[in-house]
């Protein structure tokens, strides 16, 4: 790294290279400490339920993916073999994005979003990915919204019950089962699913890495936790605080809907990245890091999405993203290295804290220590997929972390449909 850039970052405390085994060992202790029903930055949630031993045959469920900016909704039927078919999706804008919601607003926007599935089965699969207590018939307590989400009267609903009573009141003639979990608790459902017969896997992790950023795990039957049968766990590992924050990172959430809430999410998620970035650009560009004249081009972009930053730091020399149509203007050479470096190292550092994550989940799992029988870990998000060299860099810490330093060992797989799947058996338990 430049010496300049590094004298930067750490001058406005950003970790740069930073060792990820503090991150693990303060996650894993916050685990344990919500575990064990003590104040916690993670709600460590059960969820009363593991993997089914069976697959699911000749039943329907009505899916729902409600999470970040989209809304999805459609049918899953498993035919008499159990395969799963997806039909009537139909995707359209999360409520409570656009503009701020009461909660009888909230819920109708609901119902009205799932008339094209009207009486097509009596049990629905709800994942609502946000933080939620799971009561153990399946409902589910809204804790809190993140992902700039604004309707505060939905916060301690029953999101079943509430939708439930919507739904009665459009017409809806069945009764309705609906079974809330999260993205998270999804991915982990489908990743067991999706299993092939060569395969054997000691345990399963979900982990999302996209709009938000989530873990969960499978917790074995412990006395000390007072958890009598093994179940998975979600850890709203989103929320985790005990970690350093530079001062971009502080900047940027004084200025959120919700500040000082879901901090390393913020500091690693889709829906942040950008704007983080912006933060770190318009601090280098004042402090003379980048020519006068590039400084003042960049100081004039109010917004920046991290479609934009990695389009940049996938193509820094082409001209589809503003900063690259910016930099063709006015930049020298030592400026496009200086804007990709500062650009490179916020997304390097999401890579190490998403590996502190899963590193933690497979820890506590207590699981992973046969070659042959490794951790399953389905990563969900186009966060984690694509952008620019960070699940490569998440692997990389992964295979340090666990296999070179704990004998401990995973696979990450990825499945078609993850998150409907999941969330079709979820509905089906």
């Amino acid at each position: 790294m430049n010496k300049a850039i590094a004298a930067f970052l750490g001058r406005h405390n950003f970790s740069v290279h930073q060792n990820i085994n503090p991150v693990v060992d303060a996650l894993l202790h916050d685990m344990r400490e919500g575990l064990s029903g003590r104040p916690a930055s993670q709600d460590m949630i059960r969820t009363y339920c593991t993997p089914p031993s069976e697959t699911a045959t000749g039943k329907s469920v009505i899916v729902i993916d409600a999470g970040g900016t989209n809304f999805r909704s459609c049918l899953v039927t498993f035919d008499s073999i159990g395969k799963p078919s997806i039909d009537f999706m139909e995707k359209t804008n999360m409520p409570g994005v656009e503009r701020e919601l009461s909660r009888a607003e909230f819920f109708e926007h609901l119902a009205k979003n799932l008339e094209h599935v009207k009486d097509k089965a009596d049990r629905i699969g709800f994942c609502f990915s946000y933080p939620m207590t799971i009561t153990e018939d399946g409902d589910g307590i809204l804790l809190g919204f993140s992902k700039e989400v604004k309707a505060p009267e939905v916060v301690g609903c029953h999101i079943g019950a509430e939708l439930a009573k919507a739904l009665s009141a459009h017409g809806w003639k069945n009764k309705m089962r609906i079974s809330l979990l999260n993205d998270t608790l999804a991915a982990l459902l489908a990743g067991a699913a999706g299993t092939n017969s060569g395969k054997r896997y000691s345990s399963y992790i979900g982990f999302i890495l996209g709009t938000g950023m989530n873990g969960a795990y499978i917790q074995s039957a412990t006395p000390e936790y007072k958890i009598a049968k093994e179940q998975v766990i979600v850890c709203e590992s989103g929320k985790f605080d005990k970690i350093g924050r530079s001062d971009f990172d502080d900047a940027f959430d004084a200025h959120s809907i919700s500040p000082g809430t879901s901090r390393i999410e913020k500091m690693c998620s889709g829906a942040y990245l950008g704007p983080v970035g912006l933060y770190v650009i318009r601090a280098a560009a004042k402090e003379g890091l980048l020519s006068a004249p590039f400084a003042a081009s960049l100081l004039q972009i109010e917004q920046l999405s991290l479609v934009e930053l990695d389009t940049f730091l996938h193509s820094p020399y082409g001209t589809s993203s503003v900063l690259g149509k910016k930099a063709a203007e006015t930049a020298t050479g030592q400026d496009y290295d200086m804007l990709f470096q500062l650009l490179d190292a916020v997304v390097d550092r999401s890579a190490r804290y998403a590996a502190a994550i899963l590193s933690a989940c497979v820890i506590q799992s207590g699981k992973g220590g046969t070659a042959s029988r490794p951790v399953c870990i389905l990563c969900n998000g186009t966060t984690f997929h694509k952008t620019y060299k960070l699940q490569v860099r998440v692997e990389g810490y992964l295979e340090q972390l666990l296999t070179r330093e704990r004998n401990l060992h995973y696979e990450i797989i990825r499945c078609e449909n993850d998150i409907t799947l999941g969330t079709a058996i979820a509905g089906l338990l």
